[in-house]
């Protein structure tokens, strides 16, 4: 995601000295191999480009029917199609991929009144977030300040979290889920724009409250925790995607680690930072991650090794790997890097990244959405690809000795 923050690595850029220089990083993917896959990545959205149903977002594809599955505004992924194409557009500048993204803003917007979903930083951070970063419209800003006015509604101040989801109102009363980690970053970057701090406030005291409730003793996370909403009590520990309510599902562990480095960078807060280290040794040390570093669905599925592997889960840790690299000591750094290129290296030959012309446009293959519920399983998913090119982005950045946060 976007990055309005002034850090210390940009203390080390303004002394002349990179990123990885100041962290004593070696780095082994090479700039040509890192804009080759950018490149192909770009010509892979042109093709899905012209496939895309009109006034729909791409959501998956089917290679027996040969359609792309798109979804409406109001899924929680519309904002990554946009999103990429933007982070394409700033790599390329070629201009039809900027129209393309803008053109799905225009049909995205009114989800900044959307108050109905706890999903508004990936539907709205991940586009119009990366939209006002690059063309710096004003237009954009304000519709980002609406959306972040929507999201709060949803907080409850006697939890300390906002609630995810409004279905499944005879099993959970205000369930919260790993997922809304991702959230926060939207509302500190409220925060700073507005001079109001009660967005920060807020997502300061929800990543306190997911930091004490959501954590078993050895780092994994549920996917699920249920509150009461009028003591703030725990009522259930429980899966919705993952195996178990035991299991730890893989994307869980990956918005985890995201989100905790993320707050860390935003706050300097060190618990976030040794949360985030925490996720990372338990994802990297664990026993049924395979040697490409690309989990299975769930660290504990069943069938283990012959079951689902899950790209997206592979893309959103590598992403965040580069980024927690950049905070810890040199031989934890080396250990991060290493495992983010080892992913961003698997993600980006067979199986997982797709022929070009292939796969409906979309870049990756074999990716998870919902195994227990029978959707979306070992298919292309939007946020896989969004997170990928997050990563050769953040990379390329490394390269040239920038801050790779954007």
């Amino acid at each position: 995601m976007r990055k309005f923050i002034f850090t210390m690595a940009t203390l080390f850029l303004a002394a002349g000295i990179s990123c990885q220089q100041a962290a004593g990083q070696q780095l082994t993917l090479k700039k040509q191999f890192i804009e080759q896959q950018v490149k192909d990545a770009i010509t892979q959205y042109k093709v899905l480009q012209k496939q895309v149903p009109d006034g729909k977002f791409p959501r998956t594809y089917t290679a027996a029917t040969d359609v792309i599955e798109g979804a409406g505004s109001n899924s929680w992924i519309s904002g990554f199609y946009p999103g990429t194409l933007l982070y394409l557009y700033e790599f390329s500048q070629d201009k039809s991929l900027l129209v393309e993204a803008q053109k799905k803003l225009d049909l995205l917007e009114k989800e900044k009144n959307n108050k109905g979903t706890h999903d508004l930083g990936f539907m709205l951070y991940c586009s119009f977030g990366n939209a006002y970063r690059l063309t710096g419209d004003e237009r954009y800003k304000n519709i980002l300040l609406t959306g972040a006015g929507s999201l709060i509604t949803r907080y409850n101040p006697t939890v300390g979290c906002i609630k995810s989801w409004d279905h499944n109102g005879d099993k959970w009363k205000f369930p919260v889920i790993i997922d809304n980690m991702m959230n926060l970053e939207y509302l500190e970057w409220a925060s700073k724009v507005s001079g109001d701090k009660k967005y920060k406030d807020i997502a300061s005291t929800h990543a306190n409250t997911t930091l004490k409730n959501h954590f078993r003793p050895d780092y994994s996370s549920y996917h699920v925790i249920d509150y009461d909403p009028e003591t703030g009590n725990v009522l259930h520990k429980q899966t919705h995607q993952g195996a178990a309510d035991t299991s730890a599902w893989a994307r869980g562990q990956a918005w985890g680690l995201y989100g905790f480095t993320m707050m860390y960078r935003l706050t300097k807060d060190k618990v976030y930072l040794d949360q985030a280290g925490h996720i990372a040794e338990f994802i990297l040390h664990n026993p049924n991650l395979p040697a490409d570093k690309i989990p299975f669905w769930d660290f504990d599925a069943p069938g283990i090794p012959n079951t689902y592997r899950d790209a997206s889960s592979g893309a959103i840790i590598a992403s965040a790997l580069l980024e927690l690299s950049q905070y810890v000591d040199a031989s934890k750094s080396t250990t991060y890097l290493g495992a983010a290129e080892t992913m961003i290296k698997s993600l980006s030959a067979a199986p997982y990244k797709a022929t070009i012309g292939s796969n409906g446009g979309f870049i990756l293959q074999h990716s998870v959405g919902h195994l227990p519920g029978n959707s979306e399983i070992d298919v292309p998913l939007s946020y896989a690809d969004y997170y990928y090119v997050e990563a050769l982005t953040r990379y390329q950045r490394m390269l040239e000795g920038k801050n790779i946060i954007l």
